[in-house]
């Protein structure tokens, strides 16, 4: 662009920030997502490099914050509370770094909450106010209200308590309360006739929250606050930022435990990372981690910038919240019958990866979000979480958008959608026998690892097998083909002549660039150059996976039986018991509820597939595999080979354990004698921790369980009991 056109551009965006501003702190109702914000203030900033002249007083990328309302008196902040220079990359914290100077001072690593700055003045122990950022040297009184939260403590505790403390720190709603707030919002506005209006994140709710005109209203909303710095002070000097801390804690004000003081920079960067992969066990929300020069004099020498001091820095973690536009809502019919809508949106990058489509998981909670085709809407995928439409930006909706209506019919069968029971939120098709999409998604549950494990047997081949008319493209040269299984009792009847001209469509990548829909044939390998597809060789691959899937242990087999409820640790437990999918069938509710891990719901489950009114066709798919050659009961001998370590023990795993798929480690666990579980509690013995970890992870920690690493899986599979830390 020409320098003309690069100005005007400024000139743009600089008013836009300080639009965005104004709706995030003054207005709790912001329009852009945090990622967009940060694009548009980066895009300032190298423009200012371009044409130093445009770096102003005035202009957004040297002020704090946001405005003060007019709903709230005016607070002058003993001292500024300044805003952090943020940093998206390593390579920026290593910039940053550099400029630190020798000899490398100590860092003080603290996690980064995504919520609301605040600031908090004691005198002679006792809080006289607090106050919002504002715009860094004026903020709003908003004393009475935080006031209501619990763990802002009114008076200080302990020995020494200074004349003057003036605290920073972070206002936050936990995601629980959040999740409870926003259903009760939505609850009490679709009670009244009303629109839903609720909080699109934790941050908006715990903003909202706090500068309500009513502190009843704040009380009423669980919100709490953790400290991280201080301002004005008249108590004896800190040498480091870490002692400070210490201080607060001794008064009674609350401090992140997860803050660390590191003596080199790999060691913040290692912080960084693996507060990344936990960033999801913390109860709040984080976007990043704060690096502080720990020594004051060091910090003092460093000096500010007119918006950030210099021996401070945000990295920020790339975005899980996004915004993008809502083309469509559809719905699909899923294994057990349950017809959950999606949202279908323009593209968006956000947590690692290319997102078009995320679940909306009922009507119900389509009409609590009030979301409708055409919003702009908030997306959120957290960790490897299945992308979620959080809710719409309410402020962006086109006028007259009409309201989503649930369908009233199967869209793959046509049958009437009906709540399995009175008051049910879900809506099911109830032709479970005869729906394809039903089917199809049976079929590819059981070809899954957590089931018969059949490797050839993926989405595209489910769908060529039981339902050839999905998603094909239709043209003239097309025929309509009829499905080749119409239940899955006869998949391990399958030969080589049944599967002959049978096709799959897929969407095809070239550099990286998906391609429209094509036909090819029915389990078409993946070319190369020198390698042309074989579809002949890939299909008898297919018969002989489903041959080696006949030897699968019997839990497999309930597993693949489509049993609702019955997943792979269930199944375990019940193949353990009764030895036999006829003993399994059997037996009586009273009879599996006592199974450990089984419980009355998974046991009226059983007994409702193999005695309801689907029964006939349920026993005719037993039977039917039975009659192929699948195993249907195990051996009581057959894991006596190994030694029996873990007998008595119950192990969870979580993340990769190095040399084992999921299953097979939880295999191994089993073989030895032990429980492998899927969830921690306080039964569980030992938490195996792999590389990812999460709430399991946290739960251990809280519970006191012990926490083996991944690295440990074998010695604790030879040594059992005595593997585990005392």
């Amino acid at each position: 662009m020409s320098e003309t056109d690069d100005r005007a551009r400024h000139a743009r965006l600089a008013q836009d920030v300080e639009d965005a501003r104004f709706r995030y702190y003054v207005l709790d109702a912001p329009t852009l997502s945090d990622a967009a914000f940060d694009a548009m203030m980066r895009e300032l900033e190298a423009l200012e490099e371009l044409h130093p002249d445009l770096k102003t007083p005035d202009s957004p990328t040297q002020q704090v914050g946001g405005a003060v309302g007019a709903s709230f008196e005016p607070v002058t902040h003993l001292e500024p509370l300044m805003s952090l220079d943020n940093a998206f990359s390593v390579d920026e914290v290593r910039r940053w770094a550099a400029r630190l100077g020798e000899p490398f001072p100590a860092l003080l690593c603290e996690v980064k909450i995504d919520g609301l700055a605040l600031d908090l003045v004691y005198r002679s122990g006792r809080l006289v106010s607090a106050a919002t950022r504002g715009d860094g040297r004026v903020g709003e009184d908003v004393t009475a209200n935080v006031r209501t939260i619990a763990s802002v403590p009114q008076r200080l505790a302990g020995e020494g308590v200074p004349d003057l403390l003036e605290v920073r720190g972070e206002v936050f709603m936990n995601a629980a309360d959040f999740a409870d707030l926003n259903r009760r919002l939505s609850e009490e506005a679709l009670a009244a006739g009303k629109p839903p209006r609720t909080f699109a994140n934790p941050r908006n709710a715990a903003a909202g929250s706090l500068r309500q005109k009513d502190a009843r209203v704040t009380a009423s909303r669980k919100l709490d606050f953790l400290s991280h710095g201080i301002g004005a002070y008249s108590g004896t000097p800190f040498e480091r930022q870490s002692d400070a801390y210490g201080v607060l804690t001794s008064l009674g004000l609350p401090v992140s435990r997860h803050n660390r003081v590191v003596g080199s920079l790999d060691e913040a960067l290692g912080y960084i990372v693996e507060r990344g992969e936990r960033r999801h066990d913390l109860p709040h929300e984080m976007d990043g981690v704060v690096l502080k020069v720990d020594d004051r004099a060091r910090q003092a020498a460093l000096g500010f910038t007119s918006r950030a001091p210099r021996w401070a820095l945000a990295y920020k973690y790339p975005p899980e919240e996004v915004n993008t536009k809502l083309l469509r809502i559809e719905v699909n019919t899923g294994r057990t019958g349950r017809v959950t809508p999606y949202g279908v949106m323009e593209p968006v990058f956000v947590s690692g990866s290319t997102v078009e489509m995320a679940t909306l998981h009922n009507a119900f909670e389509v009409a609590r979000k009030d979301v409708r085709p055409g919003d702009t809407v908030v997306l959120r995928k957290a960790g490897d979480v299945i992308p979620e439409i959080v809710g719409p930006v309410l402020d962006l909706r086109p006028e007259g958008l009409p309201a989503w209506v649930m369908p009233t019919e199967c869209p793959s069968c046509g049958a009437t959608l009906r709540p399995e029971k009175e008051g049910d939120k879900d809506l099911r098709c109830p032709n479970a026998r005869s729906c394809p999409a039903q089917l199809r998604e049976r079929i590819f549950g059981l070809a899954s690892r957590g089931a018969f494990d059949i490797e050839a047997l993926g989405w595209e081949a489910a769908i060529a097998l039981t339902d050839p008319e999905f998603g094909r493209p239709h043209d003239a040269f097309s025929l309509p083909q009829s499905p080749v299984l119409d239940s899955e009792a006869g998949l391990f009847d399958l030969a080589l002549d049944r599967l002959a001209g049978v096709e799959v469509w897929r969407r095809r990548k070239k550099a990286g660039v998906e391609q429209p829909p094509a036909l090819e044939p029915f389990f078409f390998t993946k070319a190369t150059p020198k390698k042309p597809a074989v579809p002949r060789a890939t299909t008898e691959v297919l018969l002989a996976e489903l041959d080696k899937a006949k030897s699968q242990p019997v839990w497999r087999v309930l597993v693949a039986l489509s049993i609702r409820h019955v997943g792979p640790t269930a199944a375990r437990a019940l193949a353990d018991h009764f030895k036999s999918v006829d003993a399994v069938a059997a037996a009586s509710v009273e009879e599996l509820s006592a199974v450990d891990g089984v419980g009355g719901t998974i046991a009226a489950a059983i007994r409702d597939w193999f005695d309801g009114p689907d029964s006939s066709w349920h026993r005719d798919i037993v039977e039917r595999w039975r009659a192929a050659g699948v195993r249907m009961a195990d051996e009581a001998a057959e894991t006596s080979e190994l030694p029996q370590t873990l007998m008595g023990q119950t192990v969870v795993i979580t993340g990769a354990v190095p040399g084992y798929t999921r299953e097979s480690a939880s295999e191994a666990v089993v073989a030895r004698g032990g429980k492998s579980a899927g969830s921690v509690s306080k039964n569980t013995s030992v938490l195996v921790a792999g590389e990812t970890t999460g709430s399991k992870y946290a739960k251990a920690e809280s519970l006191g369980i012990p926490i083996l690493d991944a690295d440990s899986f074998d010695d604790l599979l030879a040594r059992g009991a005595d593997a585990i830390p005392g």
